[in-house]
């Protein structure tokens, strides 16, 4: 084989900040925080700061290699800090809050984290929580020395911090394949499992996401990560919008539909994504205000199935384009994208939008998936052949962190727990996860799709489907529906709704209005409700 004659360029996270400076140095950032003004700079203000962080940390005594937890929502602190811990070569543990104590205190110990930095609002559960983090050796606030020291937990202040350290660097070259994030799943089986990203698989993501056909940015966008920066990095959206040049706006912890509304008009947003449940709210927010979508052009909104009813109303009442998006902590986390092709335009609009609104999409370059039956051999890609997906590629995990086995078969296929089909066109639809479909009476029911159509019944706000145990059919369906405030909605009604849509033998046996319970990641927590309602059909 004859070598070719190329450089021999590592491809590092901090590339992306230098390459932002410089050729889009001007470019804005906006960050809402919790208890501070608004806060304004430019790309080349973020590779500054990023900067004085990355020399503040190893003054902390960071080295590469070590572990750096943050604890903290969508600021320009934490962006920074996506920069400043992996271009020192050492690794992100961003910490999900919304996870248990428990849980939290698991992933910061496993992670063996040596410093901790976090917003305010988490001083509370930090003092809580700091007996039970033995690996800690700093504290930092990410805050300004006043809010610090009424944090009155014996914290170093981050901007005290950067105030003391020099703003110049020259980033460190290393290996490519370090690791830069290590991101955790949910758990809600079990404890929580570390996925830890290298530098290779975050720009080869970033590269790939970018493209016309996944999330296609340009330097005229505006973008709004509404998924939380701690969520396998914001699905990548910081690292894409730095390449592209395009404008960042960053909500903080405030996802509610007024507060995006605003932000939305006030800042020019075009782009944002994140789950269902945000943009439920959202809407809901706009029929009950009757307000506009303003600059707003495209969303991506992934986590669990978007309701086709959602889709329809951005695109037809609002002109918002929807895409769906699918992935996982595991692939980093995009996994597929549902954006058109010549072939499905060529069908017809209503061909088309039947597609790219029931699928979760089609794999981006870098990603192959297949399914297989329970054998473990390939299903054809027929759009109606169901088997479990599987996926590999460079961003695709090969182990967990600290795990002996490999997660992977010997050909790089990881199993994703998802059910579902891919269509001759290599559109792949997500059926049921391997734990939640349901099987009564022998065969197969998805609960995916009578969520779907729950969720297009009038005052329907969050529609969750388990199966229960039944003396006679072994499972049969619960359909559990959390209403909008002032919907007046009766089990009759939404059975009516749903007697076209589905068949027969898949209705529901009870519809129950209760609150539905979400994960730490936004996610309907399927568990909890199996928990709740295990025995109602016992009898």
């Amino acid at each position: 084989m004859l070598a070719g004659l190329m450089q021999q360029t590592p491809l590092m996270i901090s590339d992306i900040l230098v390459h932002a400076a410089r050729g889009h140095a001007d470019r804005e950032i906006v960050s809402r925080l919790v208890e501070e003004p608004v806060w304004r700079y430019d790309h080349g203000g973020l590779a500054s700061r990023a900067a004085k962080a990355a020399n503040a940390l190893t003054a902390l005594g960071v080295a590469p290699g070590d572990r750096v937890t943050s604890l903290a929502w969508n600021t320009h602190r934490h962006l920074e800090l996506f920069f400043a811990v992996p271009g020192l070569g050492a690794v992100l543990h961003t910490a999900n809050p919304r996870l248990s104590d428990d849980q939290l205190a698991f992933t910061i110990t496993h992670a063996g984290s040596r410093v901790l930095l976090y917003d305010r609002s988490f001083a509370a559960l930090v003092d809580r929580l700091r007996e039970r983090l033995p690996t800690i050796e700093r504290f930092v606030m990410l805050a300004d020395a006043e809010r610090t020291s009424a944090g009155d937990v014996g914290a170093e202040s981050y901007e005290t911090l950067l105030e003391e350290s020099d703003p110049g660097i020259v980033w460190p070259r290393f290996d490519e394949n370090a690791g830069a994030f290590l991101c955790y799943t949910s758990g809600t089986t079990g404890d929580p499992k570390g996925v830890l990203y290298s530098h290779r698989s975050v720009v080869l993501h970033a590269l790939a996401a970018g493209l016309d056909g996944a999330l296609g940015f340009t330097a005229f966008d505006c973008i709004m990560p509404c998924q939380s920066l701690y969520h396998a990095t914001a699905w990548g959206l910081p690292f894409v919008a730095l390449i592209n040049g395009c404008k960042i706006v960053l909500p903080c912890d405030r996802f509610d539909g007024a507060s995006l509304h605003a932000l939305i008009q006030d800042e020019g947003v075009t782009f944002s994504g994140g789950v269902p449940t945000i943009w439920t709210m959202y809407l809901a927010h706009l029929k009950a205000t009757g307000g506009t979508t303003g600059s707003l052009k495209r969303l991506v909104i992934g986590g669990s199935a978007v309701p086709r009813v959602m889709a329809e109303t951005f695109e037809r009442t609002y002109g918002v384009t929807v895409r769906q998006i699918w992935g996982m902590t595991e692939t980093s986390p995009l996994g597929a994208i549902s954006t058109p092709t010549p072939r499905l335009v060529q069908r017809g609009q209503d061909s088309c939008d039947e597609v790219i609104w029931t699928r979760q999409g089609r794999a981006p370059f870098g990603i192959e998936m297949r399914i297989v039956d329970e054998a473990g051999e390939p299903c054809p890609h027929d759009g109606e052949t169901s088997g479990t997906l599987e996926v590999r590629g460079p961003w695709v995990l090969e182990r967990y962190y600290r795990a002996d086995a490999s997660a992977v078969d010997l050909d790089g296929w990881f199993d994703t727990g998802d059910i579902a089909t891919i269509d001759a066109d290599g559109f792949m639809r997500i059926t049921d996860r391997t734990k939640d479909v349901i099987k009564s009476g022998g065969e197969w029911i998805s609960s995916i799709d009578i969520e779907n159509a729950a969720a297009g019944c009038p005052g329907v706000r969050i529609a969750a489907v388990v199966g229960v145990f039944h003396p006679k059919w072994e499972e049969r369906p619960i359909l559990v529906i959390e209403t909008h405030a002032d919907a007046a909605l009766t089990e009759q009604a939404v059975r009516d709704h749903l007697r076209p849509l589905i068949v027969g033998w898949w209705m529901p046996d009870e519809v129950v209005f209760d609150t539905v319970p979400l994960t730490a990641t936004g996610k309907i927590n399927k568990m909890a409700l199996r928990d709740r309602y295990r025995d109602r059909l016992a009898h």
